[in-house]
């Protein structure tokens, strides 16, 4: 588990699932800050480069992991890795040797056990990560590559960097945007963060996905805070989760109502607080509301 550092804070919004308004949440919240970094550690399916219209000035690449690659000009078609990998990553044809990259788990046997020594082990490059300014300062975020693996390590180097950044600027706060969910990026996003922001919905499985990363983040210690999107959808569940959420020593950041004007703002590439829409006031309470929670300046 990573100890909760002093210093710079660090506010992770989460949810149980995906489309709960998340993103639209930390894209307000880092116009609200005014001075913050933020961390889209959303990496599969990054979005709040939407909202901010970012200019990147660094790029990166993404290392990680290992993928086994045959030299066909060296294999002597003696099947030993066929025999060893037990994902049956090596593919036959017409008696050359190759490796599905797909199924390779890059454990690495074949490459040790292969008696002509003609398998590679090269490392794999699995997407980029990026730092951009934006209006509501600056920003690291990343795309892994379809189908990659190792999300969590890239998650775990945004926030890295993020924090390297705030640190070197002098900006009190870092900003994390997490992935939906409650696996490994999840995890990866809000351990030592100095409050998990929850944004959920006001419906049954809303309700569920809840509870399930309340599970998350009481298992790792973390303070939290519930927001219910578009509450008065279903104010009967609403309340039901914000009873669930006080039951788990959760505290309640407060209401955001169901307003079209939400889709206009994203539709201008906008954040909520940008436009008078009924939901800018709501989530400027909700941010006030969470700097009080976790005794942050607003």
């Amino acid at each position: 588990m990573q100890a909760r550092r002093e210093g710079v804070r660090e506010i992770a919004v989460i949810s149980g699932k995906g489309g709960t308004g998340k993103t639209s949440f930390t894209a307000s919240f880092a116009v609200l800050a005014r001075g913050c970094v933020m961390a889209d550690c959303d990496v599969d399916a990054a979005d709040m480069h939407l909202l901010l219209a970012p200019e990147t000035v660094e790029r990166n690449r993404f290392l990680s992991g290992n993928k086994a690659f045959i030299r066909k000009e060296a294999c002597n078609a003696c099947g030993r890795c066929v025999e060893l990998c037990r994902f049956g990553a090596v593919r036959v044809e017409g008696g050359s040797y190759s490796v599905d990259s797909l199924a390779c788990e890059g454990c690495g046997l074949c490459v040790r056990f292969c008696p002509a020594g003609a398998i590679d082990f090269p490392v794999c490059d699995c997407g980029e990560w990026m730092v951009s300014r934006t209006r509501a300062g600056k920003m690291v975020h990343a795309r892994l590559t379809p189908g990659a693996e190792n999300s969590g390590r890239l998650v775990s180097l945004v926030r890295k960097e993020a924090r390297k950044i705030a640190e070197g600027d002098g900006t009190p706060l870092v900003l994390v945007d997490g992935p939906p969910g409650i696996g490994c990026p999840v995890i990866a996003s809000v351990t030592g963060a100095s409050l998990a922001v929850i944004v959920t919905e006001p419906t049954m499985s809303g309700a569920h996905d809840l509870e399930r990363v309340l599970s998350l983040t009481g298992h790792f210690g973390i303070p939290c805070a519930v927001c219910v999107n578009k509450w008065d959808i279903n104010p009967e569940v609403t309340a039901l989760i914000e009873a669930s959420a006080e039951k788990s020593g959760a505290r309640a950041a407060g209401r955001v109502g169901y307003d079209p004007g939400v889709t206009r703002a994203m539709v201008s590439a906008k954040t909520v607080v940008e436009t008078d829409c009924a939901a800018s006031a709501d989530i400027s309470a909700v941010w006030k509301a969470v700097c009080t929670i976790g005794g942050f300046d607003g």
